[in-house]
């Protein structure tokens, strides 16, 4: 394979060299080398390969940098070079004029962090809070050091799920414990959070909490505390250790803004205290984990969802939160949980459960994410979690499915309602629910996924290596497809739902028809409306021939020509419909087998056919069964003649004989 290729140009400027990685430039991703075919004058760039199922932040993508400086800004994303057989997708971004920090082990003094890694960054994030968006990717492999005395350059963060590639100590707790995939946008508190994260790392030259993993992370930070998990115990300089103990917070609201952060005496002035949470005096054992206060028991109830259920119900938690918490509080909310826990186990004990340990866990620690069945996430990243696939997981999409069914993210806001925006969780919920209850092909889950996900490539089987995320791409792809398999299938339940997602509802009514056609048994009307489908398709979004599909319908049209009566009518549109086919024109096949005013002068020739040919039989049968009576009638009419001729012949014999 050659190393760029110049038939796939990225965004039509930028050439991939697929044998050109670059393991430090991309904070953990698979990058390439790329360059701008317009000319060297442009700068260096770099390639980001998407994985399939990690959507790229599409908001971040589509929106129009300018003024920016001191990050790696996106600046195309496409198909680019295949990799492996397969179709590939990537983001191209600013390359990195250094190295990352983390390959620098030196610690940084005080006035440099400020001046050179504090301020600079909080500007660019205040500029990006400006813009409504976050970055969710500060972390040490993927911050930049251009050349020394510089402001550091904060790396890319487009090219996958927000913070799904961020380490545990660099995000919250609650951010933490989500799936990778699901984390969501968040907001711009928790990049102040990460970029605190950073400050640390820098000041003391060598990672914190380092040598720990995930879990115990987590647990150490909600125990003891963020500024106390995360400095170790280990000083920094003053102004420094106001500064992170205050972006460390852990309520967002308490940590400073951007805006703060670009004078650094004013953060220290007016940053919050943190109060460390009660702590018992003796743990309360909740499975693997050992429970110290309501933030660990949290965490606890939200891994351990069985025990904790247990727990809550047998009142031992309960009376460890009274007893040895002191937190009569929780355990009040806990006994009216238990009892609309008991109103709901009546339908649904599964479901009950569920909706107990999420209500359990938001009532313990209002910071947490939503937990659903073993699923943490925050609702903004529930288009990403769809997009993960049931091989990796069994049971995320029944656990989704429910999730959504129930409006959780709903009632999980109302429960958490001081953080706000509860009628919005309420809008979108509904909104979710009404679109996996669709029937048919063009509703459920699938289209939901392509709906959240609006870059997200279609996941049919049939489009194994391809990568089809714009409506554009799919007519030719369903070609090709059609061209190689004539007898298989190009419309499955991803393509279909994939199509009334992308549409804009440009074709709602062509999709809703393939399935209410199939229902009503007719084997005519689902050819001729994936024909209108594949027609409006390729009027909309790709105008050149199609041939492999017209000859995917023309091979299944049987029962529409079928519906001319008329024989010489009939051979005429079969020809017409070859030639067609040959063109690859879908609109004029469309037009041809669905001709309404020439059915219906067919129709009316065949019902004036059907009441000559009844008048006919009918004479026919008159003959036929007239012929008795004739015989009658003839056999009557002769005697009654031949009696008057005998009477006529008597007569003239009386008058003769009278006459002499």
């Amino acid at each position: 394979m050659a190393g760029t290729s110049e038939q796939n140009p990225v965004g039509g400027h930028y050439l991939v060299d697929v044998n050109a990685p670059l393991p430090d430039a991309g904070g953990g991703l698979p990058v390439f080398a790329a360059t701008d075919r317009r000319g060297p004058g442009r700068g260096s760039a770099m390639a980001f390969r998407v994985t399939r199922h990690a959507p790229v932040r599409a908001r971040a993508l589509q929106t129009v940098f300018t003024g920016i400086e001191g990050m790696l800004l996106p600046l195309a994303h496409g198909l680019g070079p295949p990799l492996d057989g397969q179709d590939a997708f990537y983001v191209i971004c600013q390359a990195p004029a250094g190295p990352p920090v983390s390959a620098d082990p030196r610690p940084w003094p005080e006035a440099a962090l400020l001046d050179r890694v504090l301020r600079p960054i909080a500007g660019l994030l205040e500029d990006l809070h400006n813009r409504g968006l976050t970055h969710r990717a500060i972390r040490p492999n993927n911050v930049f050091l251009a050349a020394a005395n510089h402001p550091l350059t904060l790396g890319a963060a487009w090219a996958a799920p927000p913070a799904m590639h961020q380490p545990a100590v660099c995000e919250t707790p609650a951010t933490a414990l989500c799936h990778p995939a699901a984390r969501g946008d968040g907001q711009i508190a928790d990049d102040v959070y990460a970029l605190a994260v950073l400050l640390v790392r820098l000041a003391l030259g060598h990672p914190p909490m380092e040598g720990m993993d995930d879990r115990a992370i987590l647990h150490r930070k909600l125990e003891i505390g963020d500024f106390a998990a995360i400095t170790g115990g280990e000083r920094l300089p003053p102004l420094l250790t106001d500064i992170v103990r205050g972006m460390l917070a852990e309520d967002p609201d308490h940590r400073p803004s951007p805006t703060l952060l670009r004078d650094p005496g004013s953060v220290r002035g007016r940053s919050v205290a943190a109060r460390p949470p009660p702590r018992a005096a003796r743990p309360f054992r909740l499975g693997a984990l050992p429970v110290w206060n309501n933030r660990t028991l949290a965490l606890a109830m939200a891994t351990e969802p069985a025990e904790a259920v247990a727990a809550i119900q047998t009142g031992t938690l309960t009376y460890w939160l009274r007893r040895g918490l002191g937190d009569a509080g929780l355990a009040v909310k806990l006994e009216e949980l238990l009892r609309h826990h008991a109103q709901d186990a009546g339908s649904d004990r599964e479901m009950a459960n569920a909706m107990l340990i999420m209500r359990a866990v938001a009532a313990a620690d209002v910071f947490m994410p939503l937990c659903w069945r073993g699923l943490a996430l925050f609702p903004d990243g529930l288009g990403a979690a769809l997009a993960i696939p049931a091989e990796s997981d069994p049971d995320l999409p029944h656990a989704l499915r429910t999730l959504i069914a129930l409006e959780a993210t709903a009632l999980w806001a109302v429960i958490r309602d001081e953080r706000g925006q509860v009628a919005q969780a309420r809008l979108e919920a509904r909104k979710w629910r009404a679109v996996t209850r669709i029937k048919g092909p063009s509703g459920g889950l699938p289209r939901l996924t392509y709906a959240l996900n609006p870059l997200a490539p279609c996941a049919s089987p049939l489009l194994a290596g391809r990568w089809i995320a714009m409506m554009s791409d799919l007519p030719p792809a369903l070609d090709a497809l059609a061209a190689a398999s004539p007898a298989g299938e190009v419309l499955d339940t991803h393509v279909v739902a994939f199509i009334a997602a992308r549409s804009e509802r440009w074709l709602e009514q062509e999709v809703k028809a393939l399935t209410l056609d199939a229902a009503h048994g007719n084997p005519a009307s689902p050819i001729l409306s994936m024909l209108r489908l594949l027609s409006e398709m390729q009027i909309r979004f790709h105008q050149a021939p199609l041939p492999g599909l017209a000859a995917w319908i023309a091979a299944r049209a049987a029962p529409l020509t079928g519906l001319w009566k008329n024989r010489e009518r009939r051979t005429v549109i079969e020809e017409r419909l070859q030639a067609l086919t040959r063109a690859g024109s879908l609109p004029p096949m469309l037009a041809l087998l669905d001709n309404r005013a020439a059915q219906t002068a067919d129709a009316e020739g065949l019902r004036g056919a059907l009441s000559d040919l009844a008048r006919l039989d009918a004479e026919l049968h008159a003959i036929t069964t007239g012929t008795d009576q004739r015989a009658a009638l003839a056999a009557r009419l002769g005697q009654e003649i031949a009696a008057g001729v005998g009477l006529a012949a008597i007569a003239a014999t009386q008058v003769l004989a009278a006459l002499g």
